[in-house]
């Protein structure tokens, strides 16, 4: 391959402009063009991509966000759309795709192949870290950071006027960031999508008489949690506790910005280097990821269908340090 189009989709993460730069910087490497394609699928379908040089990517690698920026495109959705975006993609002279993105991107790059052979690799970026085939996706480390710098400030406040607080933190449908922070953030309890009656065990937590009093308590609320949001939960604690002085703190997207971590921009560099070379070797729908610190392929199907499960030692650490 001579010509390569890289773009992000879906969510944005910290770490993205790592990813990307690495992806131009390694294709230089092995004499290969970079198109930069922005707004994901939609730019694709738009014609809004130009090729990316050296220069382009200088500076960035200390950036949240993404240079190309992100969009989710339901114009893809259509046979019509995918093929406006494979005529432009012919016309660039691409002949491979590097998709940044979560299952979503996955999705659509398979599609893609499958109707026009348009042959892709996909890199997990994502804060949620729930895509098979990879220990952590590219802006999970920071987003844990930044919920824990907030739980700890929060704490501050908590202590100081005995109150309970309820922490929202990001995960439709996974609780990696809530069970990560709420263990460093010394969380009382932890609400997870992934375990049934969580908030029963909540109640009977607090129910039980051998409990170490504490004049204050952080619980740590994953969005996604299956018995209510934060205040929904708060509301039916409150009812149960009348006793207690009680707060709703919801982070939201400030977990999605900032700068990224260290371990985030070493992971996107990575694998943004992994995924050119895996292209250009001939490699197609495939996902690179980092498993037991070694770079591993898992195909598209695989990252889509398989589910990420949480570490069992992890949950089980959190209700032992609980008490």
């Amino acid at each position: 391959m001579k010509r390569i189009g890289v773009f992000t989709s879906g969510g944005d993460s910290p770490g993205m402009n790592a990813c990307i730069r690495a992806v131009v910087r390694s294709a230089a490497h092995y004499d290969t063009e970079v198109i930069g394609i922005r707004r994901g699928y939609q730019g694709m379908i738009e014609n809004d991509m130009a090729r990316l040089e050296m220069k382009d990517v200088a500076n960035i690698i200390q950036y949240g966000g993404t240079m190309l920026k992100t969009a989710r495109s339901k114009d893809f959705m259509t046979e019509e759309g995918r093929r406006k975006a494979f005529n432009h993609l012919e016309k660039h002279g691409i002949e491979g795709l590097v998709c940044i993105g979560g299952d979503g991107t996955y999705t659509g790059a398979l599609k893609f192949y499958d109707e026009f052979g348009i042959p892709s690799i996909g890199v997990p970026g994502t804060i949620d870290n729930d895509l098979y085939g990879t220990d952590y996706t590219i802006g999970y480390d920071t987003a844990v950071n930044t919920a824990l710098d907030a739980i700890d400030r929060i704490r501050d406040t908590a202590d100081s006027h005995n109150r309970v607080f309820f922490i929202e933190v990001m995960g439709r449908d996974s609780g990696f960031i809530a069970l990560n922070a709420g263990i460093a953030g010394g969380a009382e309890s932890i609400l997870l999508p992934e375990i049934m009656s969580d908030f029963g065990a909540l109640i009977s937590h607090f129910e039980n008489k051998s409990r170490r009093r504490k004049d204050f308590s952080i619980i740590v609320v994953a969005e996604g949690e299956k018995d209510g949001n934060a205040f929904e939960i708060a509301k039916k604690f409150q009812a149960k506790f009348d006793m207690y002085d009680i707060r709703v703190s919801v982070l939201g997207h400030i977990q999605r910005g900032g700068k990224p971590t260290a371990n985030d921009r070493i992971l996107a560099s990575t694998l943004g280097s992994a995924a050119v070379k895996s292209l250009l070797d001939g490699v197609s729908n495939m996902c690179v990821g980092v498993v037991n610190h070694h770079v591993r392929l898992t195909s598209f199907s695989d990252a889509i269908n398989k589910r990420k499960t949480i570490d069992a030692t992890l949950w089980e650490l959190s209700k032992i340090l609980s008490h």
